[in-house]
């Protein structure tokens, strides 16, 4: 099975994660699956260009564009401006010293605020995270960790797996991180996997409006 497919999978599941999270922003009534709709209608074809273009350049053209669409979409609601409180910029809210790492083996890149070369630059960390986890974790589990890597550090993770190996026996599972994840030290759990349940949730989204 491939990420892709397996990561479609997940994802309905993931919007009753989804739906705790948006509950704080919009009345009770209103699900987390319609929340993601509207949105995912709202930037329909956004950036669209970018995305594909550049998931192709560095994941191939097997593989899904539209999960890197629903993390922009997670990270800053697609907005090119945003500003995290730690200083994290732009749609794929990098943090400038990544951003410098990455564009200077990358001649091309603009302003860090430019949105093809954020995406570019979101979508080119995404794939060292990627690769990162190819020997330990198998592809239809490689997304989750690639996204909460892309969120906590992949310190902060593989410190997540030395614990769920000890307490569960097992860390090849997103499930066996979560359910450590609360005795893992020095890290915003909640926030992490919140995260990934939400990019499951954008990108069904997304899915539905295809």
């Amino acid at each position: 099975m491939t990420a892709a497919a397996a990561w479609r999978l997940t994802a309905a599941a993931a919007m009753m994660g989804a739906s705790a999270l948006v509950a704080r922003a919009v009345p009770a009534q209103a699900s987390g699956s319609a929340v993601a709709r509207r949105l995912a209608l709202k930037n329909a074809s956004r950036y669209d260009d970018a995305f594909r273009r550049y998931s192709k350049r560095y994941f191939g053209a097997g593989f899904d564009w539209h999960y890197f669409k629903a993390q922009g979409m997670a990270e800053s609601g697609l907005d090119p401006n945003a500003t995290s409180y730690v200083g994290a910029r732009g749609i794929m809210q990098l943090m400038p010293s990544t951003y410098q790492g990455i564009a200077s083996k990358r001649p091309e890149f603009g302003a860090i605020n430019d949105p093809q070369w954020n995406i570019a630059a979101g979508i080119m960390h995404d794939r060292y995270l990627w690769k990162l986890w190819t020997t330990s974790i198998s592809e239809p589990e490689r997304p989750a960790f690639m996204f909460g890597s892309y969120n906590a550090g992949e310190g902060t993770i593989m410190r997540a797996q030395s614990v769920a190996k000890g307490a569960v026996g097992s860390a090849e599972q997103w499930a066996h991180i979560e359910q450590v994840a609360p005795t893992v030290p020095r890290w915003r759990y909640r926030e992490t996997l919140e995260y990934v349940r939400k990019i499951n949730g954008y990108y069904a989204g997304i899915r539905d409006r295809r």
